[in-house]
């Protein structure tokens, strides 16, 4: 697994030694968005770390002390919150699962995914995006959900190694967020009765160095500038 870390310069006419860091742990999907409204984040320089929601979590348990963390479902912040090592958490987005395909490709329903020779690439089970993809696929007769299961060549442990099997060549189709379609991509929408709830939490995570910051990066994130820019991105309101 490769962790990103984005640091991004933020803020005033402050000294470099002044300047104060909100070090933010947040689910892939979030790179671009996070990215972005975090250079407005005047109070701070941000640090982001981007990784699969589940692979921060652990790293949480393991002492790990980010001052937020932000994830692409609502269970594991509510788990991290009743384990004591984050405040309660706020839902503060939400997402839509969806088939990416290559723009040329045959494939325009879940149904498709059964064909014999399908390569499809999924979410690893403990990451929130394979996770809603197995929620998807337990939905269909089981007969079907064995055949498309069948089909799977590989388990990303985030929604960015998904992308990045597909704009390889290396899939016909792989469970993604509608925010992460890249140039090259085309969306197959999921039937109503299929679609998961995609809810994203966050949470400032106990003991954090700069609690108060990070509480206010965290108000941004549900009505600021953040938010903003997540609904610009084509994130949900919560």
């Amino acid at each position: 697994m490769v962790l990103v870390v984005v640091v991004v310069g933020c803020g005033g006419n402050a000294g470099a030694e002044d300047q104060k860091q909100l070090v933010v742990s947040a689910a892939a999907s979030l790179t671009d968005a996070l990215t972005e409204c975090s250079k407005d984040f005047g109070v701070a320089d941000v640090k982001l770390s981007f990784a699969g929601s589940d692979e921060l979590a652990a790293q949480i348990r393991q002492g790990v002390k980010p001052d937020v963390y932000a994830a692409a479902n609502t269970k594991l912040p509510d788990q991290l919150a009743d384990e004591g090592l984050l405040d309660t958490p706020v839902t503060f987005a939400t997402n839509e699962l969806v088939i990416a395909v290559p723009d040329d490709s045959d494939i325009g329903s879940v149904d498709d995914l059964a064909q014999p020779g399908v390569k499809l690439v999924i979410g690893s089970e403990t990451v929130p995006v394979g996770a809603y993809t197995r929620d998807v696929l337990g939905r269909l007769p089981p007969a079907q959900e064995k055949q498309i299961m069948d089909n799977v060549r590989s388990n990303e442990p985030d929604v960015k190694g998904v992308i990045g099997k597909l704009t390889q060549g290396a899939a016909d189709a792989g469970f993604v967020y509608r925010t992460d379609l890249v140039d090259g991509l085309n969306a197959v929408t999921l039937p109503e009765d299929l679609q998961p709830v995609v809810e994203y939490g966050a949470g400032v995570v106990k003991g954090a160095k700069q609690s108060e910051l990070a509480q206010q990066y965290l108000d941004g994130m549900t009505d600021g500038s953040c938010a903003d820019t997540l609904k610009s991105a084509g994130f949900g309101a919560p």
